[in-house]
């Protein structure tokens, strides 16, 4: 059987480790929200981007502020309704949520690739691929993949 080398985690370890991994991923969110809100503020930002251009940042904008939300929901939830103690539920909300998170941030950061590709070549198509080619590998990496070894190791 595939999963006789996983040790089953205690309920505690479980959180833990999905508390360990949004501090993991919420740094990296927190810097790339920062640089969007600095690039609105460019004395550049309205010569290099037309205002179609503009509104895909904004849309940007707000799709890492939901990821930022999803990632601190679990937190949230712990002081205000599971303080000193944790449950499966907590667990698999947390879980839920950060998986969500993915989502918003997955498309955040290939319309922001795909907006400076436009700024670098001028080129919608280019800037249209390498935003699609981004989002094929993030859903292969944070999705398609995990779901994969997941159904494998069953």
């Amino acid at each position: 059987m595939a999963g006789e080398n996983f040790k089953r985690e205690s309920l505690g370890d479980e959180v833990n480790h999905i508390i360990e991994e949004s501090r993991m991923v919420l740094p990296g969110i927190q810097a790339l929200f920062g640089f969007q809100l600095i690039a609105v503020f460019n004395q550049r930002f309205d010569d290099v981007l037309p205002p179609a251009g503009r509104l895909v940042h904004l849309a940007a904008i707000v799709l890492v502020a939901i990821a930022i939300a999803f990632i601190m929901a679990p937190a949230a939830y712990h002081r205000q309704a599971e303080r000193g103690s944790v449950s499966r539920y907590l667990a698999e909300y947390a879980s839920r949520s950060i998986t969500i998170a993915l989502m918003p941030l997955l498309i955040a950061i290939s319309l922001e690739i795909a907006l400076v590709a436009f700024i670098v070549t001028h080129s919608a198509l280019v800037a249209a691929t390498m935003g699609l080619l981004l989002s094929a590998l993030f859903l292969w990496l944070w999705f398609f993949f995990p779901v994969r070894q997941r159904r494998s190791l069953s």
